[in-house]
């Protein structure tokens, strides 16, 4: 007993040895890591007494300290920065539902001014702003080299006011420039309406009432047709939604999903990952799905169609969306200042991560540019048909009811032909899951 006690006594001993040994190095190389750190802070408080003591005109302190950290932030990636009082404060407003501005979404690539998203029926909705688009100058000011927080803070201004962007737009020759006139923003983060048998949700942002609205939108939609037997299924419409608060991207995933991994996000270190999944319950009851998604369509959008998608409970239909795949925590800070900070990466089901790629649909239909509307005249060819003929025989073989039908489903397609013209990619949507129903019956 007593050879064992000593073996171990030994074998501890000799492994702390060992230890000692290999630790030496990497406590050195440690110690030399922070004695660096202190003296690039040393450095930087070198640089801000400099600054604040020889530049040629005098600077605010607050000012400087506060650039000095958005500038460390926005170094990280494009969506790290710092939120000052007054903007961690439109924020919150902001997620709520109302604010006042342009309503656009927007990232910096390059040291440009991107737009994710105009919102719809915001003053840049209507001003004709279009995703993609790259804002280059406000009020002719240049923001090239600007930071993303800067280039926003030079578009606010009070409600009422005008402002001047210019644009830089893929497939136009030249720059032009757009006036809009600010505008209080009032998001319904979710619209529902009936297109014929089909219910179309168009969930414009994520906010904390986007949930609620669609729950609201598609009982109403069912009420509307007379039950959901009458429904030939659902359009989830999130072109242009530049995303928003990861719960509801959640919530909205798990209204179509009975089980089953909604999202994974994985961070630093591996006791940061988490794993969301659906619980039972499918208000759609199984009816067929079509998400339909764009370039405008970013984030918490695309965690909803990469989920719909790897379950297989909808198709996605339109263009590749914008790639963004990282989560951001927003870390209140002293003064009442805020840290918005990219903490992890998110994963689709099947675990493949959209950062960068975006969601690819299973059906790609690119959306028409709109044309302008022809005027009929005299020399357009007017087709008549046998009833048109003088003369012509009746069709004694219809009642009056069956006649009414024909003519209601008439009415119908010319409704869905105009809607080509107005929405393609929604006309699209409707016709397929007129198709998918009727395989279903």
């Amino acid at each position: 007993m007593k050879k064992y006690m000593m073996a171990g006594v030994a074998g501890i001993l000799a492994g702390t040895l060992i230890s000692t040994q290999f630790a030496g190095p990497l406590l050195a190389q440690e110690a030399e890591k922070t004695t660096n750190v202190y003296e690039q802070l040393d450095l930087f408080g070198d640089v801000f007494e400099r600054i604040r003591a020889q530049y040629v005109e005098e600077v605010d302190s607050e000012e400087l300290i506060e650039a000095a950290i958005d500038g460390m932030l926005s170094s990280l990636d494009p969506h790290s920065s710092y939120l000052s009082p007054k903007d961690a404060a439109d924020m919150r407003v902001q997620t709520s539902g109302s604010f006042g501005g342009l309503g656009i979404e927007v990232t910096q690539e390059e040291g440009f001014v991107k737009v994710v998203a105009p919102m719809d029926g915001t003053p840049a909705d209507i001003a004709g702003v279009e995703a993609g688009d790259y804002i280059t100058a406000v009020d002719g000011k240049s923001i090239l080299g600007m930071t993303l927080d800067d280039a926003v803070e030079l578009m606010r201004g009070p409600v009422g006011s005008e402002i001047v962007i210019t644009v830089v737009r893929e497939g136009v020759e030249e720059p032009f420039d757009v006036s809009i006139v600010r505008d209080t923003i009032k998001l319904t983060a979710v619209r529902s309406r009936v297109e014929g048998n089909a219910i179309v949700l168009r969930v414009t942002t994520f906010n904390d009432q986007t949930y609620p609205n669609l729950e609201q939108g598609l009982k109403d939609g069912i009420e509307e047709l007379g039950g959901l037997e009458n429904v030939d299924g659902i359009v989830v419409d999130l072109r242009n939604n530049p995303g928003g608060l990861l719960d509801q991207a959640i919530k909205v995933s798990d209204a179509f999903l009975d089980e089953g991994e909604i999202v994974s996000t994985r961070g630093r270190n591996p006791e940061d990952s988490t794993r969301v999944n659906a619980t039972e319950g499918d208000l759609a009851e199984g009816k067929p799905l079509v998400v339909l998604i764009n370039g405008g369509s970013a984030s918490a959008s695309e965690i909803v169609s990469g989920a719909l998608q790897d379950h297989h409970r909808a198709v996605v239909v339109g263009t590749k969306s914008f790639g963004k795949g990282s989560v951001q925590t927003v870390m209140p800070l002293r003064s009442d200042g805020a840290m918005r900070l990219t903490t992890a990466r998110y994963y689709t089901p099947s675990g493949r991560s959209i950062q960068a790629l975006g969601i690819s649909p299973d059906i790609v239909v690119e959306q028409p540019p709109r044309q302008p509307v022809e005027e009929e005249t005299e020399e357009t060819p007017q087709f008549r048909s046998e009833a048109d003929l003088r003369g012509a025989l009746n069709n004694d073989s219809l009642t009056e009811d069956e006649r009414a039908k024909i003519e209601e489903e008439r009415a119908a397609a010319e409704e869905a032909a105009k809607l080509r013209d107005e929405d393609f990619q929604l006309a699209y949507a409707i016709d397929l899951l007129k198709g998918l129903s009727k395989i279903g019956d």
